[in-house]
């Protein structure tokens, strides 16, 4: 823009309202230098991963590299779930929409983009961040399975009759219409969820074996998979059987996880039903906002997108 350009534009601020005022701030404060602050330059190249990357100009307000061995280019944003995704001037009032945990529509409203658009930056935005859970969990590992109703919604053809708002399963307990997610938390606040396929020893096994530690003491309830499998593993086990209305034994409760599985409905219950296909991204959100609690800004959650995990703020328990 030229000079006398500017201070023409300059000259016509005083003619905003306050609404505009503040969608004016929103812009210049936030998105374009937080997306410059999350980006960092390729180490190696997205295509074949070699080191031998060199600036070649820049395209689309985007510093370009250009690979010296296999001669193809990129930028910052090759290879992440958020490439080639349009208006990045938004990208980081989206982040704070994340933040407030708000609905696609408000997200939407918020952003100032269509709902659909919206719908579609929440899966990019969340694609990495599902994908980060605890690795390794010790000492007194706590361990309790919850069910989310099986859910088609956005899908156009149903085997069954279309639910409203969520619904509710036709029978109760654990039945083919529920979905077991399995909720893993150790003493120091290390976490780690499961959506599993089906709720028996073998899919158990498959997701713990990796996670805990030999000497972890695992906690559960009266559930014979879980005693099943760390008798397999070697592991210490300690059940807590909640039938006889005793919820602790010492040290020994799996407290921690069934406080989780109420904070993770409560927040569930306002999108009114989430999709089985997308649950495991709502998992990884949930996880996101424990993870870093009040210290969790626009600035951590783009991070997070582009798969550049911050030092974690672990909620102690």
């Amino acid at each position: 823009m030229r000079a006398t350009e500017f201070r023409s534009w300059l000259s016509r601020l005083t003619q905003l309202n306050q609404t505009q005022r503040d969608q004016l701030q929103t812009q210049l404060s936030c998105p374009q230098g937080m997306l410059a602050e999350a980006l960092e330059p390729p180490e190696h190249c997205p295509h074949c991963q070699a080191t031998a990357l060199r600036p070649w100009g820049s395209s689309h307000g985007l510093a370009r590299y250009r690979c010296r061995t296999c001669r193809r280019t990129c930028n910052a944003l090759t290879g992440t779930p958020l490439a080639r995704l349009r208006h990045r001037e938004c990208w980081g009032r989206y982040a704070e929409a994340m933040v407030k945990s708000l609905t696609v529509r408000k997200a939407a409203e918020h952003c100032e983009v269509h709902k659909n658009t919206a719908f579609r930056w929440r899966h990019r935005f969340l694609r990495l961040i599902a994908e980060h859970r605890a690795q390794h969990e010790s000492g007194i590992v706590e361990a309790d399975e919850t069910f989310f109703l099986g859910s088609f919604k956005g899908q156009r053809k149903l085997s069954r009759q279309a639910r409203k708002r969520g619904g509710r399963a036709r029978r109760k307990g654990f039945t083919a219409e529920q979905i077991p997610v399995l909720v893993v938390r150790d003493r120091s606040g290390q976490h780690a969820d499961f959506q599993l396929k089906q709720l028996n020893a073998a899919h158990v096994g498959e997701v713990l074996r990796p996670l805990l530690d030999p000497d972890a003491v695992l906690c559960t309830d009266s559930a014979a998979i879980y005693q099943s499998f760390a008798k397999a593993e070697g592991i210490t086990h300690h059940r807590v059987n909640l039938r006889q209305k005793r919820r602790t034994d010492g040290a020994f409760h799996i407290q921690n996880v069934n406080a989780y599985h109420g904070r993770l409905k409560l927040w569930m219950k306002r999108f009114n039903g989430v999709a089985t296909k997308y649950l495991e991204n709502y998992l990884g959100w949930r996880r996101l906002l424990e993870r870093y609690g009040n210290d969790l800004n626009p600035l951590i959650c783009m991070k997070e997108s582009l798969g550049d995990y911050p030092v974690q703020q672990l909620t102690q328990t």
